[in-house]
């Protein structure tokens, strides 16, 4: 599956750091309304691809949409904070939804790409920055 990785403004990170104690509590709050804007512009691009331009009936079933999901904030083995935005990957008809998620994306023999995340990324990123931005401050202006 595609990974995208975001640096933050330097400005952000230093907020970040002033956190000490809550910083456990207040950062995963942050990560999640930045991806909850990411996933938000992630559904609504895949939601135009699918079944666009196809050269015989779109087949879909909903379920590559309805496995698009984040997931909770956590610390990796390097100490960094994490969120996914992804598909879970339980299919009843034993496909794997990354593999049609990448599929989409990046096209196959006779199927062009339609790109949904790449897009997002791209689209979501400054309204991503703002919106950790005021929870960040909404979560320090409580301390």
């Amino acid at each position: 599956m595609a990974k995208a990785m975001v640096k933050m403004p330097e400005e952000f990170l230093i907020k970040v750091s002033k956190l000490a104690e809550k910083t456990d509590e207040i950062v995963p709050k942050v990560l999640k309304a930045g991806a909850d804007v990411v996933e938000s512009r992630v559904r609504e691009n895949l939601s135009g691809v699918i079944g666009k331009d196809t050269k015989t009936p779109s087949r879909s079933t909903g379920t590559l949409l309805a496995s698009l999901g984040t997931s909770p904030a956590r610390v990796d083995k390097n100490g960094d904070y994490n969120v996914k935005i992804g598909f879970s990957e339980n299919r009843k008809d034993g496909q794997r939804n990354g593999m049609i998620a990448a599929l989409l994306e990046y096209g196959k023999q006779g199927q062009p790409p339609k790109p949904f995340l790449t897009p997002a990324k791209r689209q979501s990123k400054k309204e991503m920055v703002d919106v950790m931005t005021r929870k960040l401050e909404e979560e320090i202006d409580k301390i």
